[in-house]
């Protein structure tokens, strides 16, 4: 590669011309809106693009154009920064295919996903960040969810007055079942939840655990001290860290940014660090944002070399502590946009943050917000803000659709909190070099559905889809390959219902892979698989200490996970196991259904151990939950796994294989059928939930299932934690952690907070359907039964259901503009 580059300098000056003459095509074959890429000369630059405007390909075209332009190479690169693996493999790609074109050398960039970047400089510097991977470990998921229980444990024990105030809630009689049943909801289902949620808002913020505390002062009081027991976890779990050698993925992006507080570590990196091109910006945390622009910034310029506050870093304790209403962080970051203007009106941050803040869908659960993107486009308005508003996706109808909901919800919002940001789809011209840009819709284009049901629902998807087959097999205009074709849900269940009945042809009232010729690709089923050994594990441990509580709850919930019993608050069935398994004549015999059906399982899986050799008990137990063809195959490997590792075949012996299975994460499920990971390929019904349908999009969408409660939500408290008030805490404290990390002038109250984090949830449920709406190409489906599950772990529960809002006053609108509803 440095022999390429070497041989740049000495081009022909007719290969000079014809490179100029090929970037300009290159140019010429992007949109307006794209071009603002390509065109990009230095400094920071906000691009917000539209679902299915081709965001990355101008951004790969825009990566090229800047590396010719300025002549990059190994010792100054540009950094392309992307949010997931896949998504950097198919930007690195295309950014090699553009090179490769223009006779470039390959080693003038790199691509990596935000966590990799940071890891890749704490790893370079460890005398500093304190991160060495000869002494410390990445902690996956699952051992950092047991880290949170342990120290939920040790925060209990160290504080036991706290413990007893959350304990008695709002009221308590101290009536002795009523204090374990609570005590079993705290330490397995509020405190881990808090924990989690408390954590990763506060470390991906730069907040340490004092920090929380401080924050919980300048709080209104409440009884629980709830950001006092927030940071107090957070401690414990830190210290847990510290203590076996961990870091989490947080810790990679503080451990870059520690290291990067060296003046000389710091203008290292930016020296080598030409330009820094972010993808989905949107989907930043304040820390990865910052961890960005410190590297985008320019090594000459005074602010490079110290400890940075970029725009987007929240404000410190003590400026929050004097604020005001005359003191707003927005006059912090015009200063400092000022400070770092260089010569001739250029800024010394050489950042391009490309993303859509209308497909923010992670904010409910990971400390990304829309809030910041949307921030950095304001903050470099006008001149320094691009829109890619022209998209070839959809037909037009769709897009019409997708603009009217984006702007009918705005309304439903203060200006303050609206969900989505102005900016409609607009259709390519008629010259645009996208093959097919803007099809021709099938049937009306957008279709929307009143079925009596939910059974009904799939009955009708299922009669469309045939009908869309049999269409493309008898049009000779239709394209060579089939039609691809979705259905989006909410939730994995809902998906493993509409498979179950696609698959029954007495039920849904024709063979559906006979007849349309079609698989039925189910990606939930895969996740599934994956939770085989976890599942086994639970149930494990259960049959091997019956009498524990947590035990016993980790196994009933693996049984209402897997549908095998009703939906139910188990703690009472936990809280007191020998009186739940082997009740006395003196005992209170159980009320429900629900609970004696419990029991009965829970008796099976205990006689199981004495009526089968311990080989035998994985696959038992796979029968037992009820496992399709796919996950009985992935348990006997699984099976067969356990014994080729361990001579004495023991419960226990088994569950410390697990643990180890469990904790690595390298099980890869069986699948039984063909189920690459491409969800979009022609022949196939793809069953996939909105949130991973996100970057993806087929010629017909179907979404089913579009009920008020689910989009866009219902406050809702578990029944088993009202005794604590009628709030979420994990939610209260994500709304105040936040307030800070925005800039508000004041903390919110409980009650406030909660108001907060609903407004919050329904504007990203409101987010995630514009989402799914937009994945569509010729065909948009979307419909709301009548009757629909009270909760679809018990979808046969039928109850009259109101739609989704949207759907109406949409079906109203495309009636009055002349787009008739079947």
């Amino acid at each position: 590669m440095a022999e390429s580059f070497i041989w740049e300098f000495h081009l022909a000056p007719m290969v000079v011309s014809d490179r100029t003459e090929q970037l300009q095509l290159l140019r010429d074959s992007l949109r307006p809106g794209q071009r603002r890429l390509a065109d990009w000369h230095g400094g920071p630059l906000a691009v917000s693009a539209v679902p299915g405007s081709g965001k990355s390909t101008g951004m790969a075209a825009g990566a090229a154009i800047a590396i010719a332009q300025f002549q990059l190479h190994a010792r100054k690169q540009l950094v392309l920064v992307t949010f997931t693996r896949s998504a950097a493999a198919n930007l690195k790609a295309k950014v090699r295919q553009h090179l490769k074109e223009l006779n470039l050398p390959y080693n003038s960039f790199v691509v990596h996903t935000l966590h990799g970047l940071a890891l890749n400089i704490a790893t370079h510097n460890p005398e500093v960040s304190g991160i060495n991977l000869d002494t410390t470990t990445l902690v996956s998921p699952n051992q950092s969810n047991r880290l949170i229980r342990t120290a939920v444990e040790a925060w209990i024990y160290d504080q036991p007055q706290m413990y007893q105030r959350l304990m008695e809630g709002q009221s308590f009689d101290g009536e002795e079942t009523e204090r374990l049943r609570r005590q079993s909801v705290l330490r397995t289902e509020v405190l881990p939840a808090l924990a989690y949620t408390a954590i990763h808002e506060a470390k991906s913020s730069g907040l340490q655990p004092a920090d929380i505390s401080l924050i919980g002062h300048q709080a209104p009081p409440n009884i629980y001290e709830l950001l006092e027991v927030a940071a107090g976890l957070y401690e414990q779990y830190q210290a847990l860290l510290s203590q076996r050698g961990l870091i989490d993925y947080d810790d990679m992006i503080l451990a870059a940014l520690k290291a990067l507080d060296d003046p000389d570590i710091c203008r290292r990196w930016q020296t080598q660090i030409f330009a820094v091109f972010e993808d989905e910006a949107q989907d930043s945390s304040p820390l990865q944002t910052q961890l960005l622009e410190k590297l985008a910034a320019n090594p000459e310029s005074d602010q490079a070399a110290v400890n940075y506050s970029g725009p987007l870093s929240p404000p410190s304790l003590a400026d929050f502590e004097m604020s005001s209403p005359s003191k707003k962080p927005s006059q912090t970051r015009e200063a400092s946009e000022k400070s770092s203007l260089l010569p001739g009106g250029s800024r010394g941050a050489n950042l391009v943050r490309v993303g859509d803040p209308n497909q923010a869908i992670n904010s409910t659960f990971t400390p990304a917000d829309p809030v910041f993107f949307n921030q950095f486009c304001d903050a470099n308005r006008p001149e320094r803000l691009a829109t890619i508003a022209q998209a070839g996706r959809s037909s037009p109808v769709i897009m019409t659709a997708a603009n009217y909901v984006l702007t009918w919800v705005n309304q439903q919002f203060s200006s303050t909190t609206a969900p989505f940001r102005e900016q409609a789809i607009l259709p390519v011209p008629p010259d645009d070099p996208q093959p097919n840009a803007n099809p021709a819709p099938l049937g009306q284009g957008v279709e929307l559905m009143k079925p009596a049901d939910v059974t009904a629902s799939v009955q009708q998807i299922a009669e469309r889809v045939k009908g869309l087959i049999a269409d493309w097999k008898d049009a000779n205009t239709m394209p060579a390959e089939a039609p691809t074709l979705a259905v989006l849900v909410r939730e994995n269940r809902q998906g493993r219902f509409i498979r179950e009945l696609l698959d029954d042809p007495e039920r849904l009232g024709f063979d559906f892979v006979e007849t349309t010729g079609l698989k039925i690709y189910d990606v939930g089923s895969r996740d599934r698989n994956t939770q085989v050994p976890l599942e086994m594990l639970r149930l494990l441990q259960f049959i091997e200490r019956p009498h524990s509580p947590d035990y016993l709850k980790a196994a009933l919930r693996v049984l209402v996970d897997r549908q095998c019993i009703p939906t139910q608050d188990l703690n009472p069935l936990a809280t007191n196991p020998e009186q739940f398994l082997y009740p006395g004549p003196l005992h209170p015999p159980l009320t429900t259904e629900a609970a004696l059906q419990a029991r009965r399982y829970c008796n099976s899986l205990l006689r199981a151990r004495f009526n089968l050799p311990p080989y035998h008990l994985i696959p038992f137990l796979g029968t037992t939950l009820n496992y399709n063809q796919s996950e009985l195959a992935t348990a006997d490997k699984l099976a067969a796994r356990i014994a080729q590792q361990i001579s004495d075949s023991s419960p226990s012996t088994m569950i410390g294989v697990l643990q180890e299975i469990v904790s690595s994460e390298r099980f890869d499920a069986i699948e039984a059928e063909d189920t690459e990971a491409q969800y979009t390929r022609p022949g196939q019904l793809t069953i996939i939930t909105m949130h991973k349908a996100k970057g993806l999009d087929w010629d017909a969408v179907f979404i089913p299932f579009l009920h008020a409660k689910l989009i866009p939500g219902e406050p809702w408290v578990p029944p088993q934690t009202e005794f604590l008030g009628t709030v979420s805490l994990p939610d209260v404290a994500r709304a105040q952690i936040r307030a800070y990390v925005h800039g508000h002038p004041s903390i919110p109250d409980i009650p406030t907070a909660w108001h907060r984090a609903n407004d919050l949830k329904k504007a990203e449920e409101f987010r995630l359907l514009y989402v799914a709406m937009t994945r569509a190409k010729r065909l948009l489906w979307m419909s709301a039964a009548q009757k629909a599950p009270f909760a679809w772990s018990n979808p046969d529960n039928l109850q009259e259901t109101a739609p989704c809002p949207v759907l109406p006053v949409l079906g109203k609108f495309l009636r009055e503009s002349g787009t008739e509803q079947l």
